[in-house]
């Protein structure tokens, strides 16, 4: 925890860096169980392409409809505590200027005394259901790999405001890492993900050093669990296609696997997307 200092700015967008919601959700768990407040938004007019990412229309409590804006806001802890603390980025990842998106958010940063960045995402993945969610954690600074000992990137092509984010924290002197969860493909698209949220968030534990709240997290996930397993027992085809996912995750997690098996089976997977993980346009996992 020390490549990161105690001061952890903790960053999830909404959109093609989350499958099955996993990273946003894990942002919102932190939030809900912790006393926040916002310290920055940007302002929409200048990042967001209304026509892809729209306003909504709500009714407050009073009802009275009001518009709500795409965002990305800035969340720090209102009280102090001992040990690492934990900022909140949070938002839609933006349509346009991203290199001015990323420097008005670092700079917000480093006026907080913000001491390290990690970023959250998901992606869509070969895996089955019924294994320990992976979660790949990696890191561009030397410093940051060997304390907390992650690996390194070499995937090349295509990413999101993720890595773009992580790039401008580093060149700014603020120590970056990424955690990456993947979701099984055949659910991510269609229900939020929460054995993913979970395994993300027991990773920024270990990796941050801050307690973290999961809330109903563990029930929630076993009924994800289950609810999977019944709907794939009525179903020959995805029953026999999960056991085959089961029978190579097995593989990957024997003794005989090394690590290097694995980051190579993770960027063959980014090759054949060709855009990054999931769906077009989601960012770059980390090498394991």
């Amino acid at each position: 925890m020390d490549g990161l200092g105690r001061r952890v700015l903790v960053a999830a967008f909404d959109g093609w860096n989350d499958a099955g919601e996993a990273a946003s959700s894990a942002i919102a768990q932190l939030k809900t169980s912790g006393s926040y407040e916002p310290v920055f938004s940007v302002d929409p007019e200048l990042y967001f392409d209304y026509q892809y990412t729209r306003p909504h229309v709500e009714i407050d409590g009073e009802g009275r409809r009001r518009l709500k804006w795409p965002e990305a806001t800035i969340h720090r802890p209102v009280h102090a505590t001992r040990g690492t603390q934990l900022w909140l980025l949070t938002g839609v990842e933006p349509a346009r200027a991203w290199q001015a998106f990323a420097g008005e958010l670092i700079d917000v940063a480093l006026r907080e005394d913000v001491t390290g960045f990690v970023s959250l995402g998901s992606m869509m993945s070969d895996v089955p259901h019924t294994r320990p969610i992976s979660v790949f954690a990696g890191s561009d600074s030397e410093k940051v790999r060997q304390s907390l000992d992650l690996e390194r990137s070499t995937y090349e092509g295509p990413v999101g405001i993720l890595s773009v984010l992580s790039h401008a924290a580093d060149a700014a002197g603020i120590p970056s890492a990424s955690l990456w969860a993947s979701v099984p493909h055949y659910v991510a698209g269609h229900t939020p993900s929460p054995k993913a949220t979970l395994a993300l968030l027991d990773r920024l534990e270990d990796l941050t050093g801050a307690p973290v709240d999961r809330g109903t997290l563990a029930t929630d996930a076993a009924a994800w669990e289950a609810s999977i397993d019944a709907a794939a027992a009525d179903d020959e085809e995805m029953t026999e296609y999960i056991r085959q996912l089961e029978r190579t995750r097995d593989t990957w997690d024997s003794p005989e696997a090394s690590g290097d098996a694995i980051a190579q089976e993770f960027e063959r997977y980014l090759r054949r997307r060709g855009d990054g993980p999931s769906k077009p346009g989601r960012d770059d996992p980390p090498r394991r």
